[in-house]
């Protein structure tokens, strides 16, 4: 994984982590280890599918740019499908806290997002492609000096 995308990562996983500690424990005072359980099963739940959706889409910029923005809309929504799922799925599990957890998930992913945009936002990021080093000059249309 180059430099840029784990430093993306690394700009997106933490602030997320944060509010996800920050949501464990008030999880952890509002309804005790069940809320922290969940809480921390949302973060993590946040953390593994955006980060997967993230590698992905960066590996789909390089091979692929023409189709970055469809897949980059269809990831975003197939992500967001599959946390209304694990909401879904667990909205009665005794193991831990379901309202802690939805919450948390919801909380977890905006942070994400908002890390997410600013990461790209701070990036440096090249829009044309540097020439090469082969000595290549390029050719002139005009004069002929």
């Amino acid at each position: 994984m180059p430099s840029n995308d784990v430093r993306t990562l690394l700009q997106t996983a933490v602030p997320t982590a944060a509010v996800g500690a920050v949501a464990a424990a008030i999880s952890g005072a509002v309804a005790g280890g069940k809320g922290v359980l969940g809480a921390v099963v949302a973060t993590l739940v946040v953390i593994l599918f955006m980060g997967i959706g993230l590698v992905v889409l960066q590996r789909t910029a390089r091979s692929l740019p023409h189709l970055f923005q469809a897949m980059g809309l269809m990831l975003y929504t197939a992500q967001l499908l599959l946390l209304f799922i694990f909401v879904a799925a667990f909205k009665n599990t005794e193991v831990f806290n379901p309202k802690a957890f939805a919450i948390t998930l919801v909380a977890t992913t905006l942070a994400w997002i908002g890390a997410q945009a600013r990461a790209h936002m701070k990036a440096k990021i090249l829009y044309v492609e540097p020439d090469s080093d082969k000595g290549d000059k390029p050719k002139n249309s005009g004069s002929s000096t």
